[in-house]
């Protein structure tokens, strides 16, 4: 018995597992530690919900300033198209063309048979491409609409680079210009950025008139009164559209005014007098099909504006006071723009009366 007793005072105490927790657990540093957790983990969920309910006005302005930063962009890029077309116009002047053709002569003999040997030119093919690839990605109609009128003028100049229009020249061309109108139909209808859509289609309808009125530096003495038609016709066209009809019919008529002042201050012997003509005379026809073909049309589309219309009637008629003054020159400008003068009066003499028209800009057309 007293083994038994004595064996437990001789072993020393050991601690065991359960009181070695509790002390640590009663540590100081232990207690702190806790109490920062707890006061994070606290703090945590009212950060969050405030990070919800305030990271939607951030998202939302800088997904508006990527919008406007497009549209700069694109913006830009018609201006810096303009500018370089504008310098390489200049250096082309005053050589210019002449076109005696008229549009429904031989409108068979447009397309060439294609080479018996060899395919297409390879630009052509990468146009093709190019153009497909627009048509089916469908993310942004206004980038789409710049994207297809650029791929129209690089048509043309390909018509005036090869002085004449290769077999594939028919087939896209209608295919932009029809895409072209279906988009602009688009967009008209979603009434989104109309001021810059104006500046693309603006932008489309001076780089080709440059193009129809002008003939490129090393073109000699080769011809390109075809590819000039080719270009009008282009124009005809896009004319289907009231938003580019008014347009081109304001540009043209205001290029009238500046050849006929340029032809008063032109030598009649230099080499690009004739060429002047030619341009004079495709100017004033394309106006004239333009208003047979549409004027009528426009007048009853919902949008029309009545504006512009006002617009390129008043060009018109100074237009007919410019050649007026040239008629010692050629007194065949004066009659061709009185008949054009008078087919406009007939076509819109419903519209004077409708309210459409000033009736004082209608009363100036018919004296």
């Amino acid at each position: 018995v007293a083994e038994i007793a004595m064996a437990p005072a001789s072993r020393p105490p050991t601690a065991t597992p359960l009181a070695a927790s509790s002390s640590r657990i009663d540590s100081p540093s232990l207690k702190a530690a806790l109490a920062m957790a707890l006061i994070h983990y606290k703090r945590l969920p009212s950060t969050t919900a405030a990070s919800v309910g305030t990271s939607s006005p951030p998202l939302i302005h800088w997904k508006r300033k990527a919008k406007e930063r497009k549209r700069e962009i694109l913006r830009l890029r018609e201006e810096l198209k303009l500018l370089q077309d504008g310098v390489r116009g200049e250096a082309m002047e005053p050589p210019v063309a002449s076109c005696r053709c008229h549009f429904f002569d031989g409108c068979s003999d447009l397309q060439p048979p294609p080479p018996t040997g060899g395919g297409e030119h390879w630009v052509d093919e990468v146009l093709r491409r190019r153009f497909l690839r627009l048509e089916f990605n469908s993310e942004d109609e206004i980038q789409q609409l710049s994207l297809s009128t650029d791929f129209l003028v690089e048509l043309s100049d390909g018509i005036f680079a090869k002085r004449e229009s290769c077999s594939t020249f028919a087939t896209f061309s209608h295919q932009a210009v029809n895409f072209i109108l279906s988009l602009l139909k688009n967009i008209l209808l979603s009434k989104r950025e109309k001021e810059l859509v104006e500046e693309i289609i603006d932008g489309l309808v001076t780089r080709l008139m440059k193009r129809m009125c002008t003939i490129p530096e090393n073109a000699g003495p080769v011809d390109c009164s075809d590819a000039q038609f080719n270009v009008q016709h282009l124009f005809r066209k896009l004319g289907n559209e009231e938003f580019i009809g008014q347009r081109i019919i304001l540009a043209v008529s205001q290029k009238i005014s500046n050849v006929s002042e340029s032809l008063l201050l032109l030598d009649p012997f230099d080499d690009s007098f004739p060429d002047m003509h030619g341009n004079m005379f495709i100017m004033i026809q394309l106006i004239e099909f333009l208003i047979s073909d549409y004027m009528k049309i426009w007048l009853c589309c919902e949008q029309f504006d009545k504006k512009i219309f006002e617009e390129w009637v008043r060009s018109i008629l100074k237009a007919r006071k410019d050649l007026e003054v040239v008629e010692n020159i050629n007194g065949l400008y004066v009659v061709y723009i009185e008949r054009v003068v008078g087919r406009l009066a007939r076509e819109v003499a419903p519209a004077a009366y409708q309210g459409k028209l000033d009736l004082d800009v209608f009363s100036k057309l018919l004296c």
